[in-house]
């Protein structure tokens, strides 16, 4: 205990260290897309870390998806080794931040702390979390500095957009191998109450209706394919909405409604393309020939993604047999199964019992509703001891007026420094 004590001492004694990060994080708008200012923040990071004794490698995910000359995909994994043999503990955290939006009262990329709250895109979702674990990782070296094993902290690229150009590009050259790295928090805001075990799955898939060009003014010579996707979704309305709602799940999902299977209709394009900006003339007269929706179906582990796949083929072949000349064309964009470690693990154990020290209560468990970079160290990487754990409100992530809470911050990062101290204390072995 005595220990623990001097542990939150370190941390509470960073605070204004931890709101200055956080605001210089926000502060460097690393926007996806395109991917700006990625290795600006990595060499934020590196000197930072590097001036703490850590070793620290910056490293390009050449030939990932969206990766460019212009555009660079960069990531920064540190690391620290103890003076004893033992297990390494990583934190990840993604840099990369959305676009602001519209509606904002305050500067998206100006770190504004007003009240306790420090504002701004990717505030929450994820550098409040990012600059946790590092105040966490350095109070852990100050207090503890004859600490076993290792101590690895990273900031990776593009998990707003799928984490290929990121922890995905990592793990598949052995960063999150478990023979490297045994336990894995990533800071994302679910609360710091909150151990998020996992995610749904998802599928995306693009949907084509075919139809006929003719003249807008004889639509009786052509075959509009618009109306026919009218017909899909209609059919989506009366029966695989009402299928998806009856579908719950025993896995602890946020909010409740995610309980549920859900479809989302991200796009719907028909007809001629969209004229560039400042065209001011009419659209041609034609009858659509082609008609795209994009959709994204998130299914829980208790479903078969093949059967997740097939209620969509069944749902167009019903379409089909009642409207005749319809035609369509199922494209798969991407796919991820549903993740979740059990609770019995060790990192979920550690953070539990962190947790119940620092708040003087006991840890909620909850998955994710949407997917985050655990797919890759699971799917990928084969490493099942990865938890979500971070400060934050989740809600909150891609809104206008973005803000992470200093106490929310200040409480995470002690949890992650007495995890530290479970997992990196208690397993010392002696030298020969």
């Amino acid at each position: 205990m005595e220990t623990d004590a001097r542990l939150m001492h370190a941390v509470m004694a960073r605070e204004s260290d931890l709101v200055a990060l956080t605001q210089n994080l926000i502060r460097i708008p690393t926007l996806n897309p395109p991917g700006l200012h990625y290795r600006e923040i990595c060499e934020m990071l590196a000197g930072r870390l590097e001036a703490r004794g850590f070793e620290v490698a910056l490293i390009r995910a050449h030939g990932a998806p969206a990766d460019s000359e212009a555009y660079p995909r960069w990531n920064m994994v540190a690391r620290r080794a103890g003076a004893h043999p033992g297990e390494c503990v990583h934190f990840n955290s993604h840099h990369d931040v959305v676009e602001p939006g519209h509606g904002w009262t305050v500067d998206p990329f100006g770190g504004d702390l007003r009240d306790g709250r420090i504002y701004g895109r990717g505030a929450c979702d994820m550098k409040g979390g990012l600059a946790a674990s590092i105040i966490a990782a350095e109070a852990f070296l100050e207090t503890c500095p004859d600490f076993a094993g290792a101590i690895e902290i990273s900031a990776t690229a593009d998990e707003e957009s799928g984490g290929y150009g990121g922890v995905a590009y990592l793990a598949e050259r052995g960063y999150f191998s478990p023979d490297r790295v045994q336990h894995v928090i990533i800071p994302e805001p679910l609360n710091k109450d909150r151990i998020c075990l996992g995610h749904r799955g998802v599928w995306w898939a693009e949907i084509e209706t075919h139809g006929r060009i003719a003249h807008g003014s004889m639509p009786f010579l052509g075959d509009c394919a618009v109306r026919h996707m009218g017909a899909v979704i209609a059919e989506m309305e009366d029966t695989l909405f009402p299928l998806l709602a009856s579908k719950r799940t025993a896995m602890p999902v946020v909010p409740e409604g995610a309980r549920s299977s859900t479809l989302n209709i991200n796009a719907i394009h028909g007809g001629e393309p969209v004229q560039p900006e400042g065209y001011t003339g009419l659209p041609a007269p034609c009858v659509p020939d082609r008609c795209r929706i994009t959709i994204d179906r998130r299914f829980l582990i208790e479903e078969d993604p093949a059967a997740v796949k097939a209620e969509i083929t069944a749902l167009m072949e019903r379409v089909r047999a009642r409207r005749p000349g319809f035609s369509y064309e199922i494209r798969e964009l991407f796919e991820v199964q549903p993740t979740m470690t059990d609770r019995d693990a060790p990192i979920v154990t550690s953070v539990a019992s962190a947790i119940e020290r620092v708040l003087a209560r006991q840890a909620d468990y909850v998955v994710s509703p949407g997917t985050y970079d655990q797919k890759h160290i699971d799917r990928i990487g084969r490493l099942k001891n990865c938890i979500a754990y971070g400060p934050g409100i989740l809600d909150l992530a891609h809104q206008p007026d973005e803000w992470v809470g200093v106490h929310d911050m200040l409480d995470s990062a002690k949890v992650m420094a007495l995890t530290l101290g479970e997992l990196l204390l208690a397993k010392q072995q002696p030298e020969a």
